[in-house]
Formats: structure tokens, C-alpha cells, sequence
């Protein structure tokens, strides 16, 4: 049975992406991410000398800070925090910069659903504009839990409310990957094959978190191939350097 979204999309369809890099003056590095009306502005400062209290100083700290649209940060808030730092730390070398932090500060312009991986996709591409150094990129995808079952991918907000349960998912964007060969297997398994982050919330039996984790992995790759579009370098190539 096919579903109906109020927007006309079909189960699988994302909402339109758009990106942008280096929308900060003051930050070391910066990006804007937007799915649909959903939109996020991140901007990265660091590494600066020295951890912060109970991290380890032979390995680079992220500090992620929440900014909601308004008022104050709260519970909510704060478990995203602990989302996103996990998730970074996992895709960025901490062993090239010790004893460093990098802050990420994570600014919600506008929420129509979706909004934690809109936010991971636009730290990552923060991250890259700052010139961290990673180990691959990764993209972030929601995908729901309608009570009929049928997984419906990157919901707008009054879709969210009335699902039964959800999934965010983060994979590695391996392509992009800087490491060798060796090291992008992971019990046998090529590192595309694997899940950086998985968050769900609600009831769901195992066939349907599978069910989601396999069409989610489909769509990241229509996000991948848009988020290495918009992290290709910005300036023109000087022809007398080039061949």
C-alpha cells in the first residue's frame, strides 16, 4: 500500500537539499544545510590548544554546543549534543591534533522535521570547510514508522507527529575516504557496508528497523553524491599549476 504525503513526495523522495560553505566570517569554518524548510547553520572554531576536563589529552576534544531557534537548551537539546560529538568523533583523526578542541556550534534556523540529521549533515560539511582532518565524510538520513508500517524517509514535522516510530541513521560516505585499503574493512566487511550513528525512537520490531536501515542506505547515496558536490573546492583552478 502506498502511503500519502501531504507534500506529494513519494515514501523514498528527500525533501530538496542546499548547501552552503564558508557563510561565516569569523568562523574557522562554517556551512548552512537545508532539507526542505528544515535549515541548520554550523559554524567550527578550533583546534585550539589544550582539553576540556575528563578528556583525553592525547587525542583532539569536540565540543558540540546546541543553539535551539529559541529559548533555552534542554533535555532534547542536550542528548543531541551527545549524538553529534559521538557521531564526529568517530569520523574526525583526533590522533593528528592532541591536546586540541574544536568547537562545533550547532544553530537551528528553522525545524519542519528531520532536524538531528539535518544537523550532522551540516557539521560535517563545517568540519570540511574548516579543514579538519577526517577520516571519510558521513551523511545522516530520518527515516519513520507509519503505523500502517511503511517507512517513509526525511519527514516534515507534522509527518514526525504522527508516526510510531523513527530511526536516525549516519553511514559512512567511504569514497572520500583518506585511509588504506586495509583499514576501510571491518570484520571482512567494506566500510560503505557499515552504520556510523543509529538512534530510534519508538516501538519497532527488528524486520522494520532492517527495513529501515536498508532504505535509508539507498537514499544516502542521492546525499552523498550531493554533499560531495558542494564540498568540491570553491576556488577556480589556476591553469599554469594544473598537469
Amino acid at each position: 500500500m502506498e502511503i500519502d504525503r501531504l507534500d506529494g513526495r513519494t515514501p523514498n523522495q528527500l525533501r530538496p537539499l542546499a548547501c552552503s560553505r564558508n557563510v561565516l566570517n569569523r568562523a574557522h569554518g562554517s556551512a548552512s544545510w537545508c532539507q526542505g524548510d528544515t535549515k541548520v547553520l554550523v559554524a567550527v572554531y578550533g583546534p585550539k590548544a589544550g582539553t576540556k576536563k575528563n578528556e583525553n589529552p592525547e587525542k583532539a576534544c569536540i565540543e558540540i554546543i546546541w543553539k535551539p531557534k529559541t529559548g533555552q537548551s534542554g533535555k532534547l537539546e542536550r542528548e543531541y549534543e551527545m549524538i553529534l560529538k559521538r557521531t564526529l568523533q568517530s569520523i574526525c583523526i583526533l590522533t593528528l591534533n592532541p591536546n586540541t578542541t574544536t568547537s562545533v556550534i550547532i544553530q537551528v534556523v528553522n525545524d519542519d522535521g528531520a532536524l538531528l540529521p539535518c544537523a550532522i549533515n551540516a557539521a560535517c560539511a563545517a568540519l570540511v570547510d574548516a579543514g579538519i582532518p577526517l577520516k571519510h565524510l558521513a551523511v545522516a538520513i530520518c527515516c519513520c514508522l507509519a503505523e500502517s508500517g511503511y517507512v517513509v524517509l526525511d519527514p516534515s514535522k507534522l509527518e514526525e507527529q504522527k508516526m510510531k516510530a523513527f530511526a536516525y541513521l549516519v553511514f559512512p560516505n567511504s569514497v572520500l575516504s583518506i585511509l588504506p585499503e586495509e583499514q576501510l574493512q571491518v570484520g571482512g566487511e567494506p566500510v560503505e557496508h557499515g552504520i556510523i550513528t543509529s538512534v530510534t525512537q519508538g516501538a519497532m520490531s527488528v524486520d522494520d528497523y532492517l527495513h529501515c536501515l536498508e532504505r535509508g542506505r539507498a537514499a544516502t547515496a542521492k546525499m552523498s553524491a550531493f554533499l560531495r558536490k558542494s564540498l568540491q573546492p570553491q576556488l577556480p583552478v589556476d591553469s599554469s599549476k594544473a598537469g
